[in-house]
């Protein structure tokens, strides 16, 4: 990959470029591209969703989705040019080419970092910028809509994990399944919502009180991250 930055995206059609991009130029080892596959799939389901019309407001969830995206490319382009990743994707992009990791684990922590902090921190800087607020509908039912498509992606993500793990020892099976069901997308995205309502709170008193809290959360989540990607179990052929 160039070590060039790209201007950040402005539509959703230009995330899915950005990512489809991604997706062919990074290894499949490479522990991002195996989150970004799973995210593309996500993206690529959610414009399915706003040009259907699934949701109340489908250009605030296009917004939103553009900023959330783009939380994630930015970390991209500072891994790409050489600088310091965020914190929160710190231990996704540090991790990244460990063949002890299984792609799994990639997966989740790449969600981690994503849902548990950038997700609430999307909500608020989309709600800023469009002038409304996360408890003004329809924000908070459009938010829950992308729930349940999100639980087919994670279906999948898993049933794939399966058919991986089918092939281990039934111990070794155990504790790789230890390692990554302690992450749920519909628990995370639950607990980024009160998040968001929170940091929306912090943000109305003061900007320096919003950025501490986003922080503090950053760390957590960061931690968080790094227990995710433990290695477990070596991965076959690794």
């Amino acid at each position: 990959m160039t070590a060039t930055t790209q201007q950040p995206p402005t539509t959703i059609d230009e995330v899915i470029e950005r990512m489809r991009e991604i997706d062919a130029e990074l290894d499949p080892s490479d522990g991002v591209r195996c989150f970004n596959h799973v995210y593309l799939k996500v993206t690529e389901l959610v414009l399915k969703n706003i040009t259907s019309g699934t949701f109340a407001d489908g250009p605030f969830l296009e917004r939103m989705d553009v900023v959330f995206a783009g939380l994630y490319l930015r970390n991209v382009d500072a891994a790409r040019a050489g600088r310091r990743v965020d914190r929160v994707w710190a231990p996704l992009f540090e991790a990244r080419h460990n063949r002890s990791i299984w792609p799994v684990q990639f997966a989740l922590a790449g969600m981690n970092a994503h849902i548990n902090h950038d997700l609430a921190v999307a909500v608020v800087e989309t709600c800023a910028e469009r002038r409304t607020t996360p408890e003004t509908p329809p924000v908070h039912e459009d938010y829950e809509k992308v729930n349940d498509l999100l639980a087919s992606v994670e279906a999948e993500v898993r049933a794939d994990f399966e058919t991986e793990i089918v092939k281990l020892a039934t111990r070794d099976a155990e504790l790789l399944k230890h390692a990554v069901s302690s992450f749920s997308i519909a628990a995370a995205r639950e607990a980024a919502w009160e998040t968001a309502r929170s940091l929306w709170n912090d943000r109305r008193l003061s900007a320096e009180l919003y950025r501490a809290h986003a922080s503090v959360i950053g760390g957590i989540v960061g931690a968080f991250g790094r227990g995710i990607l433990l290695p477990v179990i070596p991965r076959p052929g690794a």
